[in-house]
């Protein structure tokens, strides 16, 4: 393996420090018992995060080793045009989730046991975004599912405990599968380090072609659990309902990402995607890409239940921006990148107003929600901005993602250029028939209900102001995308 240099940029180790050392006091200092004091703990984790984030942003493509497991293999740290992307997101959408789950947690036990957890679970994402190669990746994924289990079974009921259980049996399963491609990749890579372009030692690949293009189908595959990709999506629909909404909405709207991350990283920065453009590999991928798209779409029509009808959603959106990386072409990657942004900022304020609607009101089905928007006017405005940017309606930030996908899939090869879009585009009618059905009912409940027979429930500002920070996200990065997709697609290109 070649070295890597080290340029010892001490700044990178700061967006995980914060976090682990707030979330160490959280758990430990006695003063922080109190309600007030811990918030304004929580507050200050979360804000210097994001500070120490926006300080690394304009660096140079810098690197830290923290320590070397062998020799040959470091725990590095790496700041590129990915890792500036994932670590600016997080860390805006952590602080706006946090900061909402002030009011929510309030009703719920083990308050501190939650943040201290939420905390942590935020430093190994900064990790992860800011890891330089496929082992440093594999210790912070690993380190992220053990740390955001207690997210999921926070309530600690039966149900909870289930669902924690199938969660981290997928996320085993999965993890296993690309701990197996590592040691593969190791035999016939120069170095582990993440290059873009691929690292292939073409010299030993040779002869061998066959054999690690299923090791590198399986490696993806074992990412994709947590991106919730089909046949192994099943934890998705299973953990949301079970936990407080704002692990719900990190769940869906971050920590799936991280899945789409070590896919972004193994095809792009490890195999090349020269390497796999136009083999069976690609085109399994974009078939069960595409089959997820439509199956959670269809699943999420149907469902009653509301955290888990955006479960499902979960499924199928996620799996719009692995369509868009199988594509491998630099338009459908720029889609991707862009998609993983707003579907976060969308997901995010979805299930934080569903947290709001159970919070205020108890309700957790969807037909229970007649006239919630004369209830919970603000809120469900939110929810409704949103849901245009989640269906794909301009000027919201939803239309330009899916408008570069369905770009990227029109430029593929005869017979993919046409079956992507035209999936996407049902998968767009599904996506206005399950969340707009929530907004006419919500707004207009008809005769069977009287105004003055719908009580109040509007949320305090503690909840409501991430949720219309998001809201307001989603229109202005719709209105106004030249600066991000300019910056993305510098992005795709390099990885090209």
């Amino acid at each position: 393996m070649e070295s890597v240099i080290n340029t010892k940029d001490f700044l990178l180790v700061l967006p995980l420090l914060i976090p682990v050392i707030g979330g160490l006091c959280v758990a430990f200092v006695k003063a922080l018992d109190d309600m007030r004091l811990r918030r304004i703990a929580v507050t200050a984790a979360l804000v210097l995060t994001v500070a120490a984030v926006a300080a690394i942003l304009p660096r140079p493509d810098n690197s830290l080793v923290l320590f070397n497991l062998t020799p040959e293999i470091p725990v590095l740290l790496k700041i590129d045009g990915v890792g500036r992307l994932y670590a600016g997101f997080i860390s805006v959408v952590f602080a706006c989730v946090g900061i909402y789950s002030f009011e929510y947690m309030h009703h719920e036990k083990n308050e501190k046991r939650f943040y201290a957890f939420y905390l942590f679970t935020l430093a190994a994402l900064m990790g992860l975004s800011l890891c330089g190669s496929i082992v440093t990746l594999y210790m912070f994924y690993e380190a992220m599912t053990l740390l955001s289990l207690p997210l999921v079974t926070h309530t600690q009921t039966r149900e909870a405990v289930a669902a924690g259980i199938k969660y981290l049996i997928y996320s085993v399963i999965g993890a296993s599968l690309a701990l197996a491609g590592i040691f593969f990749l190791n035999r016939y890579a120069v170095t582990l380090t993440f290059t873009a372009g691929g690292v292939l030692d073409m010299e030993k690949v040779a002869g061998h072609e066959n054999m690690l293009l299923v090791v590198f189908f399986l490696m993806v595959l074992g990412f994709s659990v947590k991106a919730g990709m089909f046949p192994l999506h099943g934890w998705l629909p299973t953990a949301h309902p079970v936990a407080p909404a704002p692990a719900s909405a990190v769940l869906s709207g971050v920590i799936t990402k991280a899945g789409v991350l070590g896919i972004i990283r193994v095809i792009y920065d490890l195999v090349g995607p020269a390497f796999l453009r136009g083999t069976w590999v690609q085109t399994a991928w974009l078939v069960l890409a595409i089959m997820t798209v439509f199956l959670g779409s269809m699943l999420a029509f149907k469902e009653g239940v509301f955290k888990k009808r955006l479960a499902y959603s979960t499924v199928s959106q996620v799996s719009y921006v692995l369509f868009g990386l199988f594509t491998m072409t630099e338009t459908g990657m720029t889609g991707a990148l862009l998609h993983i942004i707003f579907h976060s900022i969308i997901k995010n304020t979805l299930f934080m107003t569903a947290g709001a609607i159970i919070y205020k009101t108890g309700k957790t089905k969807v037909a229970e929600l007649t006239g919630i928007g004369k209830q919970m006017p603000v809120a469900m405005w939110c929810y409704t901005i949103v849901s245009m940017g989640l269906i794909g309606i301009p000027p919201t930030c939803g239309f330009i993602s899916k408008w570069y996908l369905a770009q990227g899939g029109l430029s593929m090869a005869y017979g993919w250029n046409w079956v992507g879009p035209a999936v996407l585009l049902v998968s767009a009618i599904l996506t206005a028939g399950y969340l707009f059905s929530i907004v006419i009912r919500g707004f207009f409940p008809g005769n069977s209900v009287k105004r003055e027979d719908l009580p109040g429930a509007e949320p305090t500002w503690i909840m409501l102001a991430p949720m219309i920070v998001l809201a307001c996200l989603c229109l202005g990065l719709g209105m106004f995308p030249t600066a991000l997709t300019g910056f993305v697609g510098g992005i795709a290109s390099s990885l090209m």
